[in-house]
């Protein structure tokens, strides 16, 4: 979906003369938003999503989006591209991994948790064990989701000697 046909369909849930007074914008911009692009040939305005999407490909730096999504309420992950070819015994490793992965988790609220209390670093730890058992969870739902585990077996394997 385009992002102006998202700002589309939300404008039918949502007062576009709501949005407008609340961002102290004009009625008219923020029709425009819902319209193509001008750069497509239309006589759209570049949307706040298209800003987003530029910022992200400007810089490559993937904590924008994860600025997003944390005030909606969720997180950002990475899909991991699913290996190209399978291997009909990863899916053994590649369930292991994420077991471990969880297990290190705990370990390290486990740890943190010790004496009653987590400090500020290490809740930064835990939260980073948190982010990567969601990544190397997405990453076997997605090849289980497309059949292939020999590109997700080889990140792990990379992830497990590194």
């Amino acid at each position: 979906m385009q992002s102006h046909e998202l700002l589309k369909e939300v404008l039918k849930k949502t007062s576009a003369k709501q949005i407008a007074a609340e961002m102290a914008l004009s009625l008219s911009l923020i029709y425009k938003w819902t319209e193509v692009p001008e750069d497509d040939s239309g006589h759209g305005a570049n949307n706040p999503l298209d800003r987003i999407e530029q910022l992200l490909s400007i810089t490559g730096d993937r904590r924008i989006a994860q600025w997003v999504c944390e005030r909606a309420g969720g997180f950002f992950i990475v899909n991991p591209e699913a290996g190209l070819h399978p291997h009909p015994h990863a899916l053994i490793p590649a369930t292991n991994a994420i077991v471990q992965e969880f297990a290190d988790m705990l370990q390290v609220i486990a740890s943190a948790a010790g004496d009653q209390k987590i400090s500020p670093d290490e809740a930064k730890s835990i939260r980073a064990r948190w982010e990567e058992l969601k990544t190397v969870t997405e990453g076997f739902v997605r090849s289980a989701e497309s059949g292939r585990f020999g590109e997700l077996q080889r990140e792990i394997e990379a992830r497990t000697h590194a």
